[in-house]
């Protein structure tokens, strides 16, 4: 039976906390230092809470220390290393290599996404390294992720729902080459989400202050048992930037939807507990960008999203303007300072608030202009938010409760979901009591109040006589024996542990170009003890010319409908193309049609 884990993601301690009460089996959240969100590091102490709440689920905490260092933070991320083990840390997600030569504790590797994985051979080796699971690139398929699954046995990890990256992560440049922010140490200015025109090797004009590189949001919430069927075992959401209401919710909906799949004999939940909401999860109420399964299932023109790099949020329906109101053609219940958003006729996204809504008309904040016909986007539910910044899931493990009679009195036994179970002995007088019914009645709603605890007395099943005991007294007994029980639990919980080897088998290549990222004199250290007979340094550390700044599987020939292989009108533009951002700079595309991948340059 194989364990499927939802991975949620945790901006600090409190979100990983609610992430864990709204369903994830696994919270990740960035390192004190080194995480590839610079701008979502964590304390060790904040991290240890996070630890200590999860751990009473059986759920994990993975930290992120996913940038590439220099010699100087190698000393610092090992000391954090062993920082991150005492605390009770599951498992560390990196990219440098030369981590694993480091004087490191036994705490099991995971191998980031940033390592570009998208081959089986690449898989392989990583496996045979010693890395406990691998974060596999976003860009694959499902026959690939298969045939990745069929090759190896490492646990393999696969982003289910959130923001893309247009590039192959790992191998993007362009921020560091923009202006000196390195996405590869967490730095990364998002020039992806900027606007750029395209133009022909003739001058002509094919988009002009365009999102060309702005991808729509993931969102694999339909294709789940897809991927566990190809091989995958954590199912991760994308977000250590997102707040509160985002994890809450998106968390939430997959919870959902993963519980349908779950069946307890082939594929069964990796952590304990079940969750019950305050609202009804709907991913289409959280920031998104549009959604799509990217290239699940084959190339789609839509993967990005031109007029913005905003959110959308969910479909309301065609609205038209009238003496200064919104009329919107929708069935869905509108809230005074909902966020509204739309797309006008020149492709331009605007977006307003609602200073009242009666039924379906709007009074907006300002006047708007709104032909007929415009399809209008609620980008902020007021009611949903306000939900959603209460207390809005309860988590708790099943529990069972028998009472037996013995010798001294009574003895009670608690058996939780996962067959732990804890005995505590009830010395008592064994008086008779007036309405044996009653007071059965009376013990069994007592015991079934578990109240903050962690568990749901979900049956309490009493094997002996009935005798009179006081209602002060058995709710004693119950706090004793679900304490005896959590203890209990936490007594019995695997530490995640594991010692990572020094192997020598060879490297998928023999030589390396700055795109393997060795930053270190330890990551090279480990590439040579891997067979690498060349290898140059990163882009970080010597920056090139001329170079691929980025490597796409999104191709924006393709998109814009001049493709070579498809389209007529690819014969109307003349190579090479050129992206031109804002502020002048230009980029060449160049295409590799044969693996169907876009390269982008900078001049």
């Amino acid at each position: 039976m194989r364990k499927i884990e939802l991975l949620a993601p945790a901006k600090n301690a409190d979100i990983g906390i609610e992430a864990i009460n709204h369903g994830a089996d696994a919270v990740y959240i960035g390192a004190p230092q080194f995480s590839a969100r610079a701008a979502a590091g964590n304390t060790i102490e904040e991290i240890e809470r996070l630890i200590q709440y999860a751990h009473k689920y059986y759920a994990k905490v993975y930290v992120a220390l996913n940038t590439i260092l220099t010699d100087e933070e190698l000393t610092q991320a090992e000391r954090i290393i062993h920082q991150l083990y005492n605390i009770g840390a599951d498992a560390l997600i990196v990219q440098d290599f030369g981590i694993t030569q480091l004087d490191i504790p036994p705490i099991p590797l995971h191998a980031s996404t940033q390592m570009d994985n998208r081959t089986p051979e690449k898989v392989q080796f990583l496996e045979k390294a010693g890395f406990e699971q691998v974060v596999l690139a976003r860009e694959l398929s499902i026959e690939q992720i298969r045939n990745i699954a069929q090759s190896t046995h490492v646990q393999l990890e696969a982003f289910v729902h959130g923001a893309l990256c247009v590039s192959y992560s790992g191998v993007c440049y362009m921020s560091q080459n923009g202006c000196g922010r390195s996405a590869n140490r967490g730095n990364c200015a998002q020039f992806c989400r900027l606007p750029y025109s395209l133009k022909d090797a003739t001058g002509k004009i094919l988009a002009q202050d365009k999102y060309l590189l702005s991808l729509k949001d993931f969102n694999l919430s339909a294709h789940l048992k897809e991927l566990i069927d190809a091989g995958v075992s954590s199912l991760k959401i994308e977000g250590r930037l997102k707040d509160l209401s985002y994890v809450k919710n998106v968390t939430a909906s997959y919870r959902q939807a993963l519980d349908q799949i779950l069946d307890g004999k082939i594929y069964t939940q990796a952590s304990s507990g079940h969750c019950t909401y305050t609202f009804t999860p709907d991913t289409e109420k959280s920031f998104h960008r549009g959604s799509i399964d990217y290239f699940l299932h084959g190339r789609r023109r839509d993967i990005i999203q031109m007029e913005t790099p905003k959110s959308t949020g969910e479909k309301m329906g065609n609205a038209y303007s009238r003496n200064g109101k919104i009329i919107v053609q929708t069935e869905k219940t509108m809230s005074n300072g909902d966020g509204f958003c739309y797309i006008d006729q020149n492709g331009e996204f605007h977006g307003f608030r609602a200073n009242t809504v009666e039924g379906n008309i709007i009074t907006p904040a300002e006047r708007i202009n709104m032909p007929s016909n415009t399809l209008l986007y609620r980008n902020m539910d007021q009611a949903f938010e306000k939900t959603l910044s209460k207390e809005s899931a309860e988590r708790k493990i099943n529990a069972k409760i028998i009472l037996t009679e013995d010798a001294e009195g009574l003895s009670a036994t608690a058996i939780d979901e996962d067959n732990i179970t804890s005995t505590i002995t009830i010395p008592n007088e064994k008086e008779a009591c007036k309405n044996p019914d009653r007071q059965r009645e009376n013990i069994v709603s007592i015991f079934q109040k578990s109240g903050n605890t962690i568990f749901r007395v979900d049956e309490v099943e009493i094997k002996s006589d009935i005798f009179f005991i006081p209602a002060g007294i058995i709710t004693q007994w119950r706090r004793d024996l679900l304490e005896a029980l959590e203890a209990e639990r936490a007594k019995q919980r695997r530490k995640s542990e594991f010692v990572f080897p020094k192997t020598s088998h060879p490297y998928i290549t023999h030589e390396l170009d700055y795109r393997g990222n060795v930053h270190n004199k330890k990551a090279k250290e480990f590439y040579t003890q891997h067979q690498v007979e060349h290898i140059a340094p990163s882009f970080e550390k010597e920056p090139q010319s001329g170079v691929p700044v980025m490597t796409c599987k999104h191709c924006i020939r393709h998109t814009l409908g001049y493709c070579k292989k498809q389209d007529k009108a690819a014969n109307e533009i003349k190579e090479p193309l050129t992206l031109i951002a804002n502020n002048g700079k230009a980029y060449t595309l160049n295409f590799n049609c044969k693996d169907c991948e876009m390269t982008i340059i900078a001049q």
